[in-house]
């Protein structure tokens, strides 16, 4: 049963008795100076000193009896009593109330026993721990760890972020200061060329040094989300364990974040994008125009078939880039995803696809059926070019490789990507966008969202769906037409009867009469 075991004391120092009383002495004889604490004569008035409290514990595991649990610095007793009485309560559903961790001590036990996520992942929350969480929060204890806190912590990341986009337009404005000097210096006619313009372009380009030297990476709200979802799965697990009494980042307050959705790159927004130089959203699909001009312009590249696996059947990079020939059944026309190949940096490994479901088998369409048999032929013949000059070919066993059997770095893909879309001069799409163009051919097409979920391996129905609401303009088209259809009519709606109709009061039925217009009526 609780006892509320409340008192007050103070810092003031005077002559020291014992309990009873008798003056406390020291080796002189004399008696000692020191804290008065409860024993000051002040502590009847109201506002001297403080309250505390001081409550027994629940035994330990083995039985043992606890350390009492004391804390002081109460502006009344009630206050005290108040705190003492939720502590005991935490402490007899077995909360360790005297446990001194903080929160860095805590989340970085936490990351190391998470041996069971990818290594992806593992880099992602490693950076958030380090880089975010234990900056800001690090030092408090964890029991004292409160929804004020993170809130406190994202507040100062929006500040933040407010001045580094601030930095990132000053860096982009010295860059084109620079290049505008460069330029100057560079096209001057007259020799010798005047030391000022020189001096111009040696100071911008200082300018521009200075600029890139300033903070300027803004944490968007959907990098937010993230670090939030780590830091509650993180709390979630010392709730469990009994460390804190529940999740702080309930109650949390984030900019809410809408997942970004495919937009087609339609003609008004291609020549938009040319003006301006602007693309309309994060996330663009080429029309099927684009996806031919593409695939028929880099027909000769030697990357051609990877290209066309990824437009058609929806795989990601590292899915592509790590596809064995021991999942490829040319025989069949299907592909295994079972794995793929991830990178960070100069770093690459072999790891599962992104979800559970991202492993799944693929129906190869006949084309690519055809491309990946032809380039087995190639693949076999450079390797017998290699080892007839006494060189070691790789034996990776993975369908896309170099002359040489190694293995494609991820990045390496995107970069060439970049390049051949930009000399094509084609409007900006990731090589990751090229899954969106699959599955956004694949529904124009006719397939059913179940169907495309299964192919591109989402972890859920809903997130195919609220993904690709975007469809190609002609099956946007042929879905507006489809309910005229449905409407018998005697008399079609002619573009000749429509434009009469907005020269006379009234629409002229069959009978010869006039249906009155609403301006008429």
């Amino acid at each position: 049963m609780f006892e509320d075991k409340t008192y007050k004391r103070c810092s003031c120092k005077g002559p020291l008795v014992d309990k009873g009383g008798r003056p406390v002495l020291d080796g002189d004889g004399k008696q000692k100076i020191g804290h008065l604490e409860k024993t000051c004569p002040k502590l009847k008035q109201r506002d001297h000193g403080s309250w505390y409290y001081s409550i027994e514990l629940p035994p330990g595991p083995d039985g043992k009896r606890l350390p009492r649990a004391k804390k002081g610095g109460f502006r009344t007793k009630k206050d005290a009593a108040a705190e003492a009485e939720k502590v005991w309560k935490l402490a007899q559903s077995g909360v360790d109330v005297l446990s001194e961790e903080t929160v860095a001590d805590y989340l970085r036990r936490w990351f190391a026993k998470r041996v069971d996520l990818k290594k992806s992942t593992r880099k992602g929350y490693e950076d958030y721990i380090e880089r975010v969480f234990i900056p800001y929060l690090g030092a408090i204890k964890l029991l004292s760890l409160r929804t004020r806190h993170i809130q406190a912590m994202f507040e100062k990341m929006w500040a933040d972020n407010e001045v580094h986009a601030e930095n990132r337009i000053k860096a982009h404005q010295a860059v084109a200061a620079e290049r505008a000097a460069h330029t100057a210096w560079k096209d001057c006619v007259e020799r010798p060329r005047p030391r000022e313009l020189r001096q111009a372009w040696e100071d911008a380009k200082a300018a521009v040094k200075e600029a890139r030297a300033l903070p300027w990476h803004v944490t968007g709200p959907g990098t937010q989300v993230k670090m939030l979802n780590t830091l509650s799965g993180a709390l979630d697990d010392a709730v469990n364990e009994k460390l804190i009494a529940e999740n702080w980042t309930k109650q949390v307050t984030l900019p809410k974040y809408v997942r970004p959705k495919p937009l087609v790159w339609t003609p008004a927004r291609i020549e938009a994008w040319r003006q301006t130089g602007e693309k309309p959203g994060k996330v663009m699909v080429w029309m099927p125009e684009q996806t031919g001009e593409f695939l028929d312009a880099v027909a000769a590249h030697r990357l051609y078939p990877m290209f066309h696996l990824m437009v058609f059947r929806g795989l990601r990079r590292g899915e592509a880039v790590g596809l064995p020939w021991a999942e490829t059944d040319l025989a069949l026309g299907t592909v295994h995803i079972s794995e793929q190949l991830v990178a960070s940096s100069y770093d690459v490994w072999e790891d599962t696809p992104k979800s559970e479901s991202g492993e799944r088998t693929i129906k190869l369409d006949s084309e690519t059926r055809t491309l990946l048999a032809l380039w087995r032929e190639r693949q076999d013949k450079e390797r017998a070019d290699w080892e007839a000059h006494a060189k070691a070919w790789k034996r990776t066993g993975l369908v896309f490789t170099w002359e040489d059997g190694s293995a494609y770095h991820p990045e390496y893909l995107s970069q060439v990507f970049m390049r051949l879309m930009k000399k094509l001069n084609l409007p900006p799409v990731r090589l990751h966008d090229l899954r969106h163009c699959a599955a956004t051919l694949s529904l124009a097409a006719g397939l059913h969202m179940k169907a495309i979920q299964t192919l591109l391996g989402h972890s859920s129905y809903s997130l195919t769906a609220d993904t690709y609401t975007s469809v190609l303009p002609q099956f946007e088209e042929a879905q507006a037409e489809a309910p005229l259809a449905l409407v018998p009519r005697k008399s079609p709606a002619r573009r000749d009867v429509v434009q009469e109709a907005g020269k006379t009061p009234g629409v002229p039925t069959e009978e010869g009469g006039d249906v009155p217009t609403e301006d008429a009526a």
